[in-house]
C-alpha cells in the first residue's frame, strides 16, 4: 500500500487468536510501501505487545523496519507504528 495506513488488529477475530494478530500484521508490513507506515492497533487481550509482536516483527524483518509504540488507547489496547526502511 502506497501512503501511511493503519490497521485495527482489535476487532472480535483478533481478541481469542494471537496468531493472527501476528500473521495479519507481519502482511500489513509487507503491504506497505518502502518509506511508508502501517499503524497496527491491537487488542489488549494477549497482554502488552512488548511481550509478543514487537520480538516476532524483530525476528521475521531485523533492520527493515523501525517499530515504534505510538500510545495505549482509552480502550485498552496499544497502538504501534512501524515504518518501512527497505523492502
Amino acid at each position: 500500500m502506497k501512503g501511511n495506513w493503519s490497521i485495527n488488529l482489535e476487532l472480535e477475530e483478533y481478541v481469542s487468536d494471537r496468531e493472527l494478530i501476528l500473521k495479519d500484521a507481519i502482511q500489513a508490513i509487507i503491504d506497505t510501501e518502502t518509506g511508508y507506515y502501517v499503524n497496527l492497533a491491537v487488542a489488549d487481550n494477549h497482554g502488552h505487545p512488548d511481550a509478543y509482536l514487537v520480538p516476532a516483527l524483530e525476528v521475521r524483518f531485523g533492520h527493515q523496519v523501525d517499530v515504534r509504540f505510538i500510545d495505549q488507547c482509552g480502550c485498552g489496547g496499544y497502538v504501534y507504528r512501524v515504518t518501512k526502511l527497505t523492502a
